[in-house]
């Protein structure tokens, strides 16, 4: 969430970086400044009223003490009036700031510099490419026919469970997701980053602060009861451990990992591009937040992008790294760096991960600070997170890229986590 001295401040330069994202701000931004100009101006009155209010007090107690209990009465039905005064204000200043907040987080975050301008997945800027391209032979199956040839992953068994995009992981296939998770998990904490096992439901507090409400509730399955939301990402668990926390800039950065299953409701169009573990409702994903100093926090973007790398070069899997255009990044994400990763029998490019930076956009939700020592001020952290790694499309392009006459070879990092060398 952008903060209201930034909108009164630089009117002009919001306007003109959300048009990288191809959002049109002016009449929001308008509307914010009416209703922060309204809000100020009956704030001012009601401060004003209780500065009055407070003298009269003052005064009373004065004019008791020394006999004037004419002008000390008087007093009184001077300051009862003010009260009353004073409750019309902020009976009128509720509905506003409620108006003022719920226009400002309409507007998304503002693009680094770095960001260039676009419409979708076709002007994004290729940073890296990286790994051996494998060859395969005509013969070679998509991993939707491998899954069914190993009897490793069931998905008419989740279909009878559950629905569509809710796969069963059998034998093998169960013991491989659990090897990557376990993986992951272990290159983490080589990375610094401390292990946290989240709840995988959050509440309507959660949901705001890491900006999934109210701009993608539609895509977040919801406990309607409890009003609670199934995560789409431990993103939002972990970051929001800092809502309404003030650190000390000496512990800063926090680096965080942590695995849950994810759960997303958009997935449901058809075609080969979702075909499979391209897309799911449920999948397993383990993720790195940090929360940075504004100041490193860009050494901390690169810090986790190149973690991210090393994870797929371990993998031996080929990747590319792209920076997002405007048009392409998400609400709240001042810029990401996307992995892919080459899936070979698909021939195509499949997502893996996204690394963000949230810059001061998720922390003003939160309501998370840092304090220098000695300082009394307290200024917004940087909030930053990446997938290290989302699971399905890394099991589908290890499955696809390493097909043999004789089996599946597992990628030799994971032998130790898998116990065996070969799916057949």
């Amino acid at each position: 969430m952008l903060t209201i001295n930034l909108i009164r401040e630089r009117k002009e330069f919001i306007i003109e970086r959300l048009k990288v994202k191809n959002f049109k701000a002016e009449e929001i931004i308008e509307k914010i400044l009416a209703l922060d100009s309204a809000r100020r101006e009956i704030q001012l009155k009601t401060d004003s009223m209780q500065a009055e209010m407070n003298l009269i007090s003052k005064e009373i107690g004065n004019l008791m003490k020394s006999g004037k209990k004419e002008e000390a009465e008087a007093g009184k039905v001077k300051t009862y009036t003010l009260k009353e005064d004073i409750k019309s204000l902020s009976d009128k200043l509720i509905p506003i700031e409620t108006d003022l907040k719920n226009e400002i987080v309409r507007l998304p975050n503002l693009p680094h510099e770095s960001v260039v301008p676009g419409y979708g997945a076709d002007d994004n800027v290729k940073v890296k490419e990286g790994g051996v391209l494998p060859q395969l032979p005509e013969t070679a199956l998509p991993h939707w026919d491998l899954i069914k040839k190993y009897d490793i992953i069931d998905f008419d068994l989740g279909i009878k469970l559950t629905g569509a995009g809710f796969p069963v992981y059998l034998g093998k296939g169960a013991k491989l997701q659990r090897a990557l998770i376990n993986f992951f998990l272990e290159e983490g904490g080589k990375a610094g980053y401390r292990e946290v096992m989240p709840p995988i439901m959050v509440n309507e507090d959660s949901g705001f602060g890491t900006g999934q409400l109210p701009d993608k509730e539609g895509q977040m399955y919801h406990a309607t009861n409890d009003n609670f939301y199934l995560v789409p990402t431990a993103e939002v668990p972990v970051t929001n451990i800092y809502r309404d926390v003030i650190l000390s800039a000496e512990v800063l950065p926090v680096k965080n990992v942590a695995y849950t299953p994810c759960f997303r409701r958009e997935a449901g169009s058809w075609g080969a591009h979702v075909r499979g573990l391209n897309r799911l409702h449920q999948f397993d994903k383990v993720e790195i937040v940090q929360i940075a100093h504004p100041d490193h926090s860009y050494q901390s973007l690169e810090e986790m992008v190149s973690h991210v790398e090393g994870l797929v070069s371990k993998l031996e899997l080929p990747y590319r790294i792209l920076r997002l255009c405007g048009g392409d990044m998400s609400f709240t994400s001042a810029v990401t760096y996307d992995f892919e990763v080459w899936s070979a029998a698909q021939k195509r490019w499949l997502e893996v991960s996204s690394v963000s930076n949230f810059e001061s956009f998720q922390a003003n939700r939160l309501k998370c600070r840092f304090k220098e020592k000695g300082d009394k001020q307290t200024r917004l952290v940087h909030t930053l997170n990446g997938s290290a790694l989302a699971l399905p499309r890394i099991v589908a392009a290890i499955l696809e890229n390493n097909q043999t006459g004789g089996g599946i070879k597992i990628p030799k990092v994971l032998i130790p986590y898998t116990g065996f060398e070969l799916i057949n």
